[in-house]
């Protein structure tokens, strides 16, 4: 083949394929629903949709107890630095308290989001212990009442 003939070849099928491609990428195409596609063939042809989710207020920012909180560790850290090397007792740690937390009566704080479940939880878990203490109190003062007495216990004879 010469270079012409090529040439001539390329341009056919150029003045082809331009029409093609301009109906083509002009064209707009269709959206795809997927959910429209997953319901073909079944009893159901529409599907309840959820309302959309009410956004919550968001919260206001307390950067500012944040920083001097972290700025009152930093100096209460170097008191102990100062008085671990001159005595031994050492200051009382700051208090801090935080506002985001909610207090748990009976452990300790836990953020919004956590409280609910972890209150709950430490309810159920002391509950469990109290009842543990109680019936291992019992048990104890069970078996000191029988390790006192001189009965031999039924079925077992002394050699």
């Amino acid at each position: 083949m010469t270079s012409t003939h090529k040439r001539l070849s390329f341009y056919a099928s150029q003045l082809r394929h331009d029409p093609i491609c301009k109906k083509v990428f002009n064209k707009k195409r269709k959206s795809f629903s997927s959910l429209k596609q997953r319901l073909q063939g079944t009893e159901n042809t529409t599907v309840n949709k959820q309302p959309p989710q009410k956004k919550q207020p968001e919260k206001k920012s307390n950067w500012r107890q944040h920083h001097e909180d972290f700025i009152n560790t930093i100096q209460s850290a170097e008191q102990v630095t100062k008085a671990l090397k001159e005595d031994p007792l050492l200051p009382p740690p700051p208090p801090r308290i935080s506002p985001d937390y909610i207090q748990c009566p009976l452990c300790s704080r836990f953020n919004e989001s956590a409280a609910g479940s972890r209150v709950k939880f430490c309810e159920e878990h002391s509950a469990r212990h109290a009842f543990a203490a109680k019936t291992t109190r019992q048990a104890l003062k069970r078996l000191q009442e029988s390790a006192n007495t001189d009965k031999p216990r039924p079925g077992k004879e002394f050699i």
